[in-house]
């Protein structure tokens, strides 16, 4: 019998502050980072997976996936892929392990890792890529997925069933469009914050060269500059590109509204994370202040509970889930048909290494068979460390290109892993990286 073997992880970093790519209010000097997990199993399958972090905390995010490795290791691989629901309910609902969370953080991340590697496991052996892979399954079968426990009183079992089966007769012509044209991106490539206003210049010219028809800027420096940079990019880009801004939580509620007030002449298309991304009230206020700018959160949202929350309160525009914050590809099925019967457009967050990769998959089987749509709805692109990886994303006028390669994408190049494990890795090295000084414009406004 086909068992799963081994369950690897890897402590992997990328100095990503020696440019200061990824660097926003909350995050000045980010080194991108990957908890990277393998499973292999006794007959040679393989599966690749990883949870996001910014450098320091990524040994604690390895060993959580080490405390969940014993719950996988020895699982027959045939009972596994026959029912990824319950799989993804045994790492996520252990009776002493789920009380680090229950479902959120650290442990939860380190599930979605695990998840996600066996979801892309999967797609190597079916020969799909993962959005094929969901695509191709019937309304029953992504029904089966969900834990509805505690969406109910939000979303039944027929109410999804009815969502995925009133999108079943367009698939084949959603996939053929998806294929030749690909999926809308909006870029964040111009706007961290360190940027000098020269460079951020540059990049939103190219980027709109490029075909982008979205950029976002990040704000919650000094007023001033958030100001003056936001300024430059709408004379830069003119009027027909949209502008989303991010404060990446660095505002409590009354100062995010003050702080926006100035910043609407400019015509933003959206406040990303105005404060703390638990404060589902919060959001809501804050949204009844900021219209006509829209509000955009979830990428720190713990779990499809409070995904659900945020819903319910009226207190989000747009829903930007994410690949590895909560239980990876099958949560963010649930997540999914939520959004799909609140009306909410799904633009999924991607600043990261790895998750431009895998995201791409969410939203394309989104499309495909959950919302029917790309209005309104782009996934986030950054331009860092995809070099890395064997399946890199394709980007061509501005959006996606849909992935052909088996699997999930997280896969990368051996060399890559083996450059940047941390702290041994020749990457880093014997001595620690140097930080740059602060560049000019970016300072940080205290709490």
């Amino acid at each position: 019998m086909n068992r799963i073997s081994v369950v690897e992880v890897a402590d992997l970093r990328f100095p990503t502050s020696r440019e200061l790519d990824g660097s926003d209010a909350m995050n000045p000097e980010p080194d991108y980072s990957a908890t990277y997990v393998t499973v292999r199993t006794s007959a040679g399958d393989e599966g690749y997976g990883l949870a996001f972090t910014v450098g320091r905390g990524n040994e604690v995010q390895v060993s959580a996936v080490r405390a969940l490795a014993r719950l996988v290791v020895g699982l027959p691989l045939e009972e596994v892929l026959a029912d990824l629901g319950a799989f993804t309910r045994r790492l996520t609902g252990d009776g002493q392990l789920r009380w680090l969370g229950p479902e959120k953080g650290v442990i939860h991340m380190a599930a979605a890792a695990v998840v996600n590697a066996v979801w892309d496991l999967y797609g190597r052996r079916e020969g799909k890529p993962v959005w094929r892979l969901l695509a191709d399954m019937s309304p029953e079968q992504l029904v089966a997925l969900v834990d509805f426990r505690y969406l109910r009183d939000a979303l039944t079992e027929d109410e999804a069933l009815r969502i995925l089966r009133d999108a079943e007769p367009g698939r084949a012509e959603r996939r053929k469009h998806l294929r030749e044209h690909g999926y809308p991106a909006y870029t964040t490539t111009p706007g961290w914050l360190g940027y000098t206003d020269e460079k951020l210049v540059r990049l939103a010219e190219e980027a709109v060269a490029e075909g982008f028809t979205q950029l976002k800027l990040k704000v919650g420096g000094d007023p001033a500059d958030d100001l003056r940079r936001l300024r430059l990019v709408r004379e830069t880009v003119g009027t027909d590109v949209r502008i989303a801004i991010d404060a990446n939580q660095v505002w409590g509620v009354p100062r995010a509204i003050a702080r926006l007030e100035p910043l609407k002449p400019f015509d933003p298309y959206w406040i990303e994370e105005p404060t703390s991304p638990d404060d589902i009230l919060g959001h809501a206020e804050i949204r009844r202040a900021a219209a006509p700018v829209k509000v955009a959160t979830g990428e720190h949202c713990h779990n499809q509970v409070m995904v659900k929350q945020f819903l319910q309160a009226g207190a989000i525009d747009i829903l930007q889930l994410d690949a590895s914050r909560v239980a990876g590809v099958t949560e963010n099925v649930a997540i999914l048909l939520l959004a799909a019967k609140f009306g909410i457009p799904v633009c999924p967050h991607a600043g990261g290494v790895g998750l431009c990769e895998m995201v791409q998959h969410l939203a394309m089987f989104d499309y495909v068979a959950v919302s029917g749509t790309t209005e309104d709805r782009t996934i986030e692109y950054v331009d860092h460390l995809h070099q890395h990886f064997t399946d890199p994303v394709r980007i061509r006028r501005g959006h996606y290109l849909a992935p052909e390669a088996p699997g999930l994408g997280a896969r990368l190049h051996p060399t890559s892993e083996a450059d940047h494990r941390y702290p041994e890795g020749p990457v880093w090295g014997a001595s620690a990286v140097r930080r740059p000084a602060p560049p000019r414009h970016s300072s940080m406004e205290r709490p």
